[in-house]
């Protein structure tokens, strides 16, 4: 398994989320918990995976604190897996990830599935990134800088980007 230091070398960013949910099955896990599989049957059953990467998936998942695993009840021998705090604001990447493959792989008026508000039947909008005044935002209004736990190759990296494309301004 690559290190998402190699893999990424902006370090910790898009290449660190590869290293633990980057391959299908832990996404649609994922997806499953969020529409209420709870145990290993269910995964399995829903899914179709083998038990042995189920398993393998699991744990790495829980390893991670996207889920959690707890006894069915106290003292019980079986455990349900519940999503976590982390794992559940995983929801806008989600929704995020499927609204883009229904709209550039099913196309409009074509999705497998939607999104609707509970409590008004309502489809939900489109994922969407808005400034702090609630501008929504266009991938040219962004700028990428380095953070503060941005290595030294980081900043280096972005710092040439930035001159890169002033140059291209």
């Amino acid at each position: 398994m690559l290190k998402p230091d190699k893999l990424d070398p902006l370090r910790r960013s898009i290449g660190h989320i590869l290293d633990v949910i980057g391959e299908g099955w832990s996404i649609l896990i994922i997806r499953e918990a969020f529409l209420g599989a709870r145990r290993f049957e269910e995964f399995q059953g829903r899914l179709g995976i083998a038990r042995n990467i189920l398993t393998d998936r699991l744990k790495k998942l829980c390893a991670n604190e996207i889920l959690d695993r707890v006894p069915v009840k106290e003292g019980a021998k079986r455990h349900e897996y519940v999503l976590t705090r982390k794992g559940i604001d995983m929801m806008p990447m989600l929704v995020a990830l499927t609204q883009w493959g229904d709209r550039w792989v099913f196309g409009e008026s074509n999705e497998p599935v939607l999104f609707l508000e509970r409590e008004t039947g309502q489809p939900i909008s489109s994922v969407k990134v808005f400034s702090v005044q609630g501008d929504a935002l266009r991938a040219r209004d962004l700028k990428v800088v380095a953070g503060p736990g941005a290595s030294p190759e980081s900043r280096e990296r972005l710092e040439e980007l930035e001159r890169i494309n002033s140059k291209r301004q």
